[in-house]
């Protein structure tokens, strides 16, 4: 069987970042790792370089890391830590932060990385009316 693609949920809020990997666990087949990365080491608003870098390193079962930021100083945090650990097997796609994490969980299991992160970009384009 193959290994499914992790996704990791970069937030300034905790809350925010819980709340859709709690969305996203429920979409998602079981056996993909999602791993939330909200707030700062000390509980408040902002981002954590080590949330994210433990978050990747949690969810990387072997066949690569999708990662989604929310915005601002998270995704500056979630590139310094790509810079810092370069991995060709870890990529911050450039998606909407709710609807590219379920279009990217959906697939995780079956899809292989570039896959997953291309249907979360995808995401983008999705009409609501």
């Amino acid at each position: 069987m193959q290994q499914p693609v992790g996704i990791v949920l970069v937030s300034h809020s905790a809350q925010l970042a819980d709340g859709l990997a709690d969305l996203v666990r429920q979409v998602a087949p079981e056996e993909v790792p999602v791993q939330p990365a909200g707030g700062t080491d000390d509980g408040r608003i902002g981002t954590s370089y080590e949330k994210v870098r433990k978050a990747i390193a949690a969810a990387d079962r072997g066949a690569g890391v999708a990662v989604l930021a929310d915005l601002g100083s998270s995704v500056l945090t979630t590139r310094a830590v790509l810079t810092d650990h370069s991995a060709p097997t870890v990529i911050m796609a450039d998606a909407p932060f709710v609807e590219g994490a379920v279009a990217a969980a959906v697939l995780a299991a079956t899809a292989d990385l570039k896959t997953v992160v291309a249907a979360a970009e995808e995401a983008r384009n999705a009409d609501k009316l």
